[in-house]
């Protein structure tokens, strides 16, 4: 046994192992049991940073001896110790739900993620998803791994200016203030890539970030040995031209999978958070070729299945795309050497056109093509996914463009307050969000009136405290006098109903629809006996200049006499900021045009905390509205951009606000509780947001489609690949003959309640195993639309290959209504992903 002299002087050294560990785990980013650690080291740069690490790296280290050697002190750094680790270790709901489910690895790729303002790599919304659901992972331990850039600079940072005008800044992510730590090889080298640009070596050096259970790979380029303009390829996040972008994504995909290859990891399926790591699918191939000494067709046949794009996109405008020049400039060499095809066959796999030698290359394109399933963010998303992806398809009903959909959540340990958890905790036990949820909305239904107004009462102080300190220390930035700082100080009111705005600033969102009449919306916030107060935040893109014209507009608006104290702009939107808003805000409001929105997860985030929604019917809200739960504007339908349209729903937005929402929040009881509000409230937090979460969400896609795709992924690669050789013989026989195919006579009749229907079908040269002659109707009555397979009958006298085929169903529908249609057939392929052929009976005269 140690003697005490030894343990003393190994105590630091556990101490501090004990903190690094902790400060490197940014599990605390939704695990709080640790802040008070931090606190004590340095309670001011906490407070504004909210950056265990970098409170670490910064306190003195006098101060850090004597802070740690508090008896009080070693108690909750071994408490909070013991915590994370039983939490990493433990099974998790994954294990026991499919115990031998054989999915050992999910390789998650995006362009960014938002786990922390300690990490600054993120712009917003997208960043947003996979933050939230690499977090959600660790909770429920479903085996993913993120992958994704370092930023040197990240997003901008926004300052608001005297005049009101946006600037834009950029300060430098310091990787060693950063949570993030070398990657290193088994002798310790740094774990550095190295790709082939045009005439030069790219050296890309690689970090960890542990998220909980899971890990989170970066890659960044700014290492000395590459040359200044590629030191700064990981420079800003969504910065520069085409070209910037394209090498940005390159690194993504193909140097992402290779770190995966470097780690010796080998994931079953691949997911892509939007196109822009849509390169992983070639180089998932062109890895698999080398290990398996196959063509390229056949790896990408079997990759293929383990494959799934999630895009987030609601407009054909907002996809990368590539000029053919640029592509051939960075891909033609890899092409021909590493993938060993014709640089025409890589760029085909991202044209709407094969053949259009000047259709620039579309990532989104590649991405649909090259995984085995595709989904939107939303219900809504889905639809407008399969409408913008149809012309992939060509002649397939838009409706069966295969895309499905999975709405977006958000991870609520994140975005919750401590109130707000405590409160869930009191209904629904501590670990209600790391099973599956049966049950929590009954639970939750048990909160007293009191009990839930006590929490909006609280969130709502905690907010007017936040955004005066904010807005003081934003106005003596500004140089603002003495006079303006004193009214910041008493700006909002504890007792009022607050009003949430915050979001990238952008036309299609349309944040000033709330200011389409200003003087109204002055005369709404200013009444004497029903007070209204306004928070409002967000970026506009330093090159949207429309976006920053609104910004402008709320800002003088903001600064009016009359409504100073009642409506603030806070600058610098992040996701400190949004954590206050969220937890704080009576209402949140969003107005975006549908169906731009193709999810929107910011007034998810309210939820938790009690918040309400009054939304237009776009996104998540179009299926989570109920007039039990919130408010929403709009008819469900799409007006475009048109002014007067906006002009109504601006008029609808203030009656909502006159007529029903304010009235609502002041009917008081004899004990100060707006039980219609409170009721409201209850349905909304117990219904809502178990659906809308992350828990939800990865759950969703653990079983519906990671399951699914990784055993299609191994089914095809069994046996020596034989189902894929198998499939590659198949599609290139059914791409080679199916010109030849036509249509013959047709006929229906009626015997005994059914139709009978025959049609003729002339296959040429391709086998009649490959093909499914169907009648295909129309969906109706809300029901999906009908399909009845045809059965082959004897071969037609005198035809090399022509067929009757025949189908017998119940006369519910008139035969008009049914056309016969030809499509291809395997038990193992993904139609029409693999094979979008169709052929339609143009004319069948039924008689």
């Amino acid at each position: 046994m140690s003697s005490p002299a030894q343990r003393s002087r190994l105590f630091p050294t556990a101490v501090s192992n004990a903190l690094t560990a902790l400060a490197l785990d940014l599990r605390w980013s939704f695990n709080h049991s640790a802040d008070h650690i931090w606190e004590q080291l340095d309670p001011e740069l906490w407070d504004l940073t909210r950056n265990p690490w970098l409170v670490l790296q910064t306190v003195a280290r006098e101060k850090l001896e004597a802070v740690t050697a508090k008896p009080e002190f070693q108690k909750l750094l071994a408490d909070v110790e013991r915590e994370r680790q039983a939490a990493e270790q433990q099974e998790g709901w994954f294990q026991r739900a499919h115990p031998r489910s054989g999915l050992t690895k999910v390789a998650y790729f995006s362009m960014e993620f938002m786990l922390s303002e300690a990490l600054p790599i993120y712009s917003g919304g997208l960043g947003n998803v996979a933050g939230d659901q690499l977090k959600a992972a660790s909770n429920l331990a479903v085996p993913v791994t993120g992958v994704g850039l370092l930023y040197q600079l990240g997003y901008f940072r926004q300052e608001i200016d005297g005049a009101g005008h946006q600037q834009s800044l950029y300060p430098f992510n310091d990787p060693g203030q950063l949570p993030v730590k070398p990657l290193r090889e088994p002798n310790g080298e740094w774990l550095r890539l190295c790709l082939d640009l045009p005439g030069v070596k790219l050296w890309i050096r690689t970090w960890e970030v542990q998220v909980g259970r899971t890990r989170l790979y970066l890659l960044d380029t700014n290492d000395p040995a590459n040359l200044p303009a590629h030191r700064g390829i990981t420079g800003e996040l969504y910065g520069g031209g085409p070209e910037l972008r394209l090498k940005q994504e390159l690194v993504l995909g193909i140097g992402g999978w290779r770190l995966l290859d470097a780690l010796g990891l080998r994931p079953e399926v691949c997911h892509l958070n939007e196109g822009h790591a849509a390169f992983a699918v070639l180089e998932r191939a062109r890895s698999r070729m080398a290990e398996n000494k196959e063509p390229f067709d056949l790896a990408l046949t079997i990759t293929r299945a383990g494959n799934l794009f999630t895009t987030h996109t609601p407009v054909d405008a907002g996809f990368d795309r590539f000029p053919p020049a640029l592509m051939e400039k960075y891909f033609k060499e890899y092409a021909e050497k590493e993938l060993s095809v014709p640089f025409d066959e890589l760029l085909a796999l991202g044209r709407r056109n094969r053949e259009d030698s000047s259709e620039p290359f579309n990532m989104a394109y590649l991405a649909v093509r090259g995984s085995g399933a595709v989904n939107g963010v939303s219900r809504l998303h889905g639809e407008v996914s399969r409408r913008i992806f149809q012309p992939l398809f060509p002649r397939w009903p838009e409706a069966e463009v295969p895309i499905t959909h999975v709405t977006n959540g958000i991870h609520t340990p994140t975005w919750d307050s401590a109130e707000a958890d405590s409160l869930w905790e009191l209904t629904c036990g501590k670990d209600r969000w790391r099973e599956s949820m049966a049950g929590i909305a009954q639970c939750f239904r048990r909160a007293s009136d009191s009990e839930l107004w006590q929490l909006r009462s609280s969130g709502r102080k905690s907010l007017v405290r936040y955004v005066r300190k904010h807005y003081v220390r934003q106005l003596s930035g500004q140089g603002a006098s003495r006079e303006d700082l004193e009214q910041a100080v008493r700006a909002l009111d504890i007792e009022a109903l607050t009003i949430g705005f915050a979001r990238r600033f952008a036309t299609y969102k349309r944040p000033n629809l709330l200011l389409h009449d200003p003087q109204r919306l002055a005369q709404i916030l200013t009444s004497r006996e029903r007070p209204v107060q306004l928070v409002l935040a967000g970026k506009a893109h330093p090159q949207d200049i429309a976006g920053q014209d609104m910004i402008q507009q709320w800002v003088d608006f903001s600064r009016r006499p009359e409504v100073r104290s009642r409506v603030i702009f806070l600058a610098d939107y992040d996701v400190l900021m949004a954590q206050q808003l969220v937890q704080g805000v009576d209402l949140w409001v969003n107005t975006p045009r549908r169906p731009w929105e193709a999810s929107g997860t910011s007034g998810m985030k309210v939820l938790v905390n009690g918040g309400l929604n009054l939304s237009e019917l776009d996104g998540w809200w179009a299926e989570a509205y109920s007039p039990e739960v919130g408010w929403a504007i709009g008819d469900g339908r799409e007006h475009g951009d048109d002014p007067v349209w906006d002009s109504k729903e601006a008029e609808v937005l203030y009656g909502l606000l006159e007529r029903e929402i304010v009235p609502e929040f002041y009917n008081r009881d004899d004990h100060g509780i707006p039980r219609g509000w409170v009721a409201r409230m209850r349905e909304s937090m117990a219904r809502l947001t178990p659906l809308f979460s992350t828990n939800r969400v990865v759950r969703q896609y653990a079983e519906e489609l990671y399951l699914s795709s990784a055993a299609a992924f191994k089914e095809r690669s069994k046996d020596q690949a034989a189902l894929g050789s198998d499939l590659v013989k198949w599609k290139t026989e059914v791409r080679k003959h199916w010109s030849g195919l036509r249509f013959g006579s047709a006929t229906v009749e009626q015997q005994d309640g059914q139709l009978v229907f025959q049609t003729q079908v002339y296959l040429g040269d391709l086998d009649p195993d490959f093909v499914r002659v169907e009648l295909y109707a129309e969906a109706q009555n809300g029901q999906a639309p009908s399909h009845h397979a045809m059965s082959r009958g004897e071969r037609l006298v005198g035809s090399q290959n022509g067929f009757t085929y025949t189908a017998r169903i119940p006369s519910t529908r008139s035969a008009t209504q049914y056309t016969p249609r030809v499509i291809p057939e395997h038990s193992g392929a993904l139609i029409p992903i693999e094979a979008p052929f169709i052929l339609w009976h143009d004319s069948p005269s039924w008689r």
